[in-house]
């Protein structure tokens, strides 16, 4: 357990390295750029930051504000409470904008071989006892593995950046249910359909993959650098990859065991079930069963695109008589790299979870706007980012910055020979200095015959950095 003092040096510690996130990232700047003004007193950095350190220090807002040294500086919670349900705050782009420059120093420390992805994936919001929750639903949670898989709250659609060691939050959707019939509360009447709170209302009850493809748009648009775009098999349409490939990504995702998706092999269509069944499988321990080329097609408006693409067949690792497969765009990766660069989109499950149980995604606070609820998702978002940089900076010694390269030139610019002299001329001052009495004669009698007992080539190395 930990004691006072721990606790409160453990709290001025995370203050402090949300302050230099905030200093660092000019979030000041951002708010203003995407409409948070202060309406009286308080300056909206201040609120921000108090948000975002809250959770850092283990005590909830009403906690925090009884006690007698409140990070609360001058405001209270109807501040806060009216602060987060601003319809005027763009917060989606806030968040955007931060994840741009954080990516943008994450890519620095990036090999240019490695592949970095966009990863699409959601995840229920659930908000069970809300009834007065604007535009909460009775939505489908497909990760229930038992039980009532129809729950109350929101169909949480994420878009995250991943180079396989960090994961960067870029956006999210709080998707609800276009039937008005499996609404709680409906949204807010009377609101100006040219505002963007009206605008992200009516894409709220919009289709997942329709929203998904502008997310990702407002991402290449704003600046991430990736070349992937990884989803699980509920966006793996032909008629969806084709969109993202046009786009500029190409897709790795895997695809369903469904006769309603068929696939063009040799000018005739067939299933994924009828493709691996017609053809030979691999033997042995491969990491693969099969791999075929196919063609993706799809008709809209009269207008028909195809996309050539390829589907790699893995074993189940939890049941080896069934198969998986994966779909990708890019011809050039391997089987083994299609299967490498797919089980980055698992680095999503530990996000969710260190989100809801640890950031409190959903009940911190209990709001009934859905301006609110983008406003704490946003907050919470920003949190997770600053986690993940300090666990970069933790493991991942280039990002000390400049320092670190320029140790590293200090360090080639010592050749081997150089070092191992510096270390018998050490090595013989320690002799010189030591308790028994050593005369130079002696000290010197013992490195020549070290040095003799060394390789020809490293005595001629060592003799001439001598002359020199």
């Amino acid at each position: 357990m930990l004691s006072i003092t721990d606790k409160s040096w453990f709290e001025q510690s995370s203050i402090r390295t949300v302050t230099a996130f905030y200093k660092k990232y000019r979030l000041g700047t951002i708010l203003k750029n995407v409409g948070a003004y202060k309406q009286k007193g308080i300056l909206v950095s201040a609120i921000v930051q108090y948000l975002i350190s809250l959770v850092f220090i283990g005590k909830s807002m009403y906690q925090d504000m009884r006690s007698n040294v409140s990070l609360a500086q001058g405001f209270s919670k109807d501040t806060v409470y009216r602060f987060m349900s601003m319809i005027s705050v763009n917060w989606r782009a806030l968040l955007l904008r931060i994840a741009v420059k954080v990516v943008a120093d994450m890519d620095k420390l990036t090999s240019d071989d490695r592949r970095c992805a966009i990863v699409v994936d959601d995840t229920m919001y659930e908000i069970p006892y809300a009834k007065k929750t604007e535009l909460v639903s009775k939505v489908y949670d497909h990760s229930e593995k038992g039980g009532n898989k129809y729950k109350w709250g929101f169909r949480m659609l994420t878009l995250t950046w991943t180079d396989g060691v960090s994961l960067i939050p870029l956006a999210f959707r709080h998707l609800a249910s276009s039937d008005i019939g499996k609404q709680r509360c409906e949204s807010k009447p009377n609101l100006d359909k040219r505002s963007r709170a009206y605008r992200i209302r009516k894409e709220a009850v919009s289709k997942a993959p329709e929203v998904m493809l502008e997310m990702l748009k407002a991402a290449i648009k704003a600046g991430i650098s990736a070349k992937y775009a990884l989803f699980d098999s509920w966006f793996a349409f032909p008629s969806t990859i084709i969109k993202v490939r046009s786009i500029g990504l190409h897709v790795v995702a895997r695809v369903k065991d469904t006769p309603k998706l068929k696939y063009t092999v040799g000018g005739v269509r067939k299933t994924a079930k009828e493709i691996f069944n017609a053809n030979r499988k691999r033997r042995g321990r491969s990491r693969y069963l099969l791999s075929a080329l196919i063609e993706l097609r799809s008709t809209e408006n009269g207008i028909t695109s195809t996309l050539p693409a390829r589907l790699v067949y893995v074993r189940n690792k939890y049941n080896h008589k069934e198969w998986i497969a994966l779909i990708t765009t890019d011809l050039s990766l391997s089987e083994e790299e299609v299967i490498t660069l797919y089980g980055k989109r698992w680095d999503t499950e530990p996000f969710y979870k260190i989100c809801k149980f640890y950031l409190k995604l959903a009940g911190e606070f209990q709001q009934l706007s859905y301006d609110a609820i983008t406003a704490h998702t946003t907050i919470v978002m920003i949190r997770y980012m600053i986690l993940s940089i300090e666990k970069r900076q933790r493991e991942d010694f280039r990002s000390l910055g400049e320092i670190f390269f320029h140790l590293c030139d200090e360090a080639l610019d010592i050749k081997f020979e150089l070092a191992l002299l510096l270390l018998i001329f050490m090595f013989a001052e320690t002799l010189r200095e030591s308790d028994v009495i050593l005369n130079d004669e002696y000290v010197n009698k013992i490195m020549n015959d070290f040095i003799n007992k060394l390789p020809n080539n490293i005595q001629q190395c060592l003799l001439r950095d001598v002359s020199v």
